[in-house]
């Protein structure tokens, strides 16, 4: 029996939120070109990295007062997902830009970013993206900031896969301490099954795990059924067998500078498991678990609409628990907060 269509529909749109938390991919129909600046932000000052392949562009978020200022990379989970934590895939939550705004308030700046093809950054063909990219263009904006006189230090704050993307930055350039926010813990590959089996059932499943079990091998997977096209279209497949060869909690392992590790109890795509495990390989790192807190960082119960509603309402605010753990966390470490 075929599935009914508004079956298919609803899986459609799960698989694409599922593509826009953890796949990458290009979003945007007019990102820059080349020879094109960065745009001037209405909401803030205009952040700039210039790289050989075409610039990413940024928000800079000052606070009031006189620097120079601790400063934070905020660097986005996975996808189209843009500087405000947002998506082409319907994903709508202006995470960042808040987290930006509550940082400011508490003494912090921030830089905020749109990944290669996304946003106002440079174009980028999707086959050809791969996450050590991502995560050298990481390390560049942390050389650049760390080499900013307005900057008194640098903390890292990685929200999903760019938790891994920083961890992964970090071992190259230190950051004076690292904040991972719904990081994955565990081995890629075995998050991902997770997440298809709370979307998925049936014959739709099998398929969609034995092309988890293909990309895993490092083999491509010419026939995806449409179904499963938002995340497992060819062109995205090279991207994820790339990131199926990390294991976050063996990275995390090679850092040593101060770290939080925070975690939503009711977060269906990164669970608490994956927190458990990145402290057990940083046994000396912060952890903040957060009760009712999903993966937008906002609160939300398991319930199906109330977690689409955290996911597309970007009215609704950040849990306030993360926000005190930050503040807590950054005025208890040598960057701490002048005053704090």
């Amino acid at each position: 029996m075929r599935p009914h269509s508004s079956i298919l529909a609803r899986t459609s749109r799960a698989l694409a939120v599922i593509a826009s938390l953890w796949l990458g991919g290009c979003g945007n129909d007019n990102p820059q070109s080349e020879a094109e600046a960065c745009p001037a932000d209405p909401s803030g000052s205009t952040a700039t990295l210039p790289l050989p392949s075409g610039a990413l562009c940024g928000t800079l978020q000052l606070p009031s007062g006189s620097g120079p200022f601790p400063v934070a990379l905020i660097v986005a989970g996975s996808g189209p997902t843009d500087r405000n934590g947002n998506s082409a895939f319907g994903l709508r939550t202006d995470a960042y830009r808040e987290l930006a705004e509550e940082l400011a308030l508490r003494g912090v700046a921030s830089v905020r970013y749109d990944k290669r093809g996304v946003g106002s950054s440079a174009r980028v063909t999707e086959v050809d993206l791969r996450p050590a990219d991502e995560a050298d263009d990481v390390a560049a904006w942390l050389s650049q900031l760390k080499a900013d006189p307005r900057f008194s230090s640098v903390v890292l704050v990685g929200h999903s896969e760019g938790s891994l993307l920083g961890i992964k930055a970090m071992q190259k350039v230190p950051a004076a301490a690292f904040i991972s926010l719904a990081g994955p813990g565990r081995p890629m590959a075995q998050v991902f099954r997770e997440q298809l089996a709370r979307q998925l059932e049936g014959a739709l499943l099998e398929q969609a795990n034995h092309i988890v079990d293909e990309l895993e091998a490092g083999r491509t997977v010419a026939d995806v059924p449409a179904q499963l096209a938002s995340a497992f279209r060819p062109s995205v497949q090279p991207y994820v067998i790339a990131l199926f060869q990390y294991q976050p909690s063996v990275e995390i392992a090679k850092l040593t500078l101060p770290t939080l590790i925070a975690q939503g109890t009711t977060d269906i795509q990164v669970t608490v498991d994956d927190a458990h495990a990145l402290a057990a390989a940083r046994p000396d790192a912060h952890v903040l678990v957060i009760d009712g807190m999903c993966h937008a960082l906002k609160m939300a119960s398991l319930d199906n609409a109330d977690q689409s509603a955290a996911l597309t309402d970007p009215k609704r605010p950040l849990a306030p628990a993360l926000l005190e753990g930050i503040g807590v966390f950054l005025r208890g470490e040598d960057h701490a907060i002048p005053g704090g």
